[in-house]
């Protein structure tokens, strides 16, 4: 595997856990890109975030059978935790890939995706709830009415969600030395989610050019 940042680095694979215990080796790709990228987006997390952990876990799902993804999440006492499978780090054709996912993972964190979603579905909710009670809806009928204004809420604000988050990304990995734009190319290999209107993704060509144009305005080129 090679990349825009292939020079050597000090593996860090002892700060990445996987589900079954085995240790990536130093020289791991993973580990590589880690090495490079934590640091970079623990300190523009510490740098725009107040009151919030930045102190990031890296795992590995390696257990057989798991889909390619990526995904950010919490762990019980708010550390932030940045989760690859196994299939996804075998998809990744170089570590500008790896490190824009990282990255990307990481803004999630860094921008509050979670609790602002969090936040969006609820108010969702409250007015599709308040909208079905002025219609004459109760019980059942009411409360199914609330979990889909739930959704709707929080599928819409996903793909603004998404968009900042390769924004931040980007710049995470450019700060880190890969190359984003190199990086986001991973989208293209991806299944394109388009622009529907149910869907939690945006198009993979919006995406690009979210990381090209975040990577014009840091460079000047």
């Amino acid at each position: 595997m090679s990349g825009g940042a292939d020079g050597p680095g000090p593996g860090r694979s002892d700060q990445i856990i996987t589900a079954s215990g085995r240790p990536l080796p130093a020289n791991a790709p993973l580990s590589l890109v880690v090495a490079r990228v934590e640091p970079v987006m623990e300190q523009i997390c510490r740098e725009r975030v107040k009151n919030r952990d930045c102190n990031f876990v890296i795992a590995v799902d390696d257990e057989p059978g798991q889909a390619a993804n990526a995904f950010q999440t919490l762990d019980p006492s708010g550390r932030p935790v940045v989760v690859f499978t196994s299939a996804l780090l075998n998809m990744a054709q170089n570590l500008d890939e790896l490190a824009f996912v990282l990255g990307h993972e990481a803004a999630h964190h860094i921008e509050g995706h979670i609790p602002r979603r969090q936040d969006q579905a609820a108010t969702g909710a409250i007015l599709v709830g308040i909208l079905g009670q002025s219609a004459g809806l109760s019980g059942a009928e009411l409360a199914r009415v609330q979990e889909i204004g739930a959704g709707l809420a929080a599928q819409q604000y996903s793909k603004a969600f998404e968009l900042e988050a390769d924004g931040l990304g980007a710049e995470i990995a450019l700060y880190a030395g890969f190359d984003p734009q190199r990086g986001a190319a991973f989208f293209a290999r991806l299944p394109d989610p388009g622009d529907k209107l149910l869907g939690s993704h945006p198009a993979n060509a919006e995406r690009q050019a979210v990381v090209a144009a975040r990577v014009r305005r840091l460079t000047g080129s």
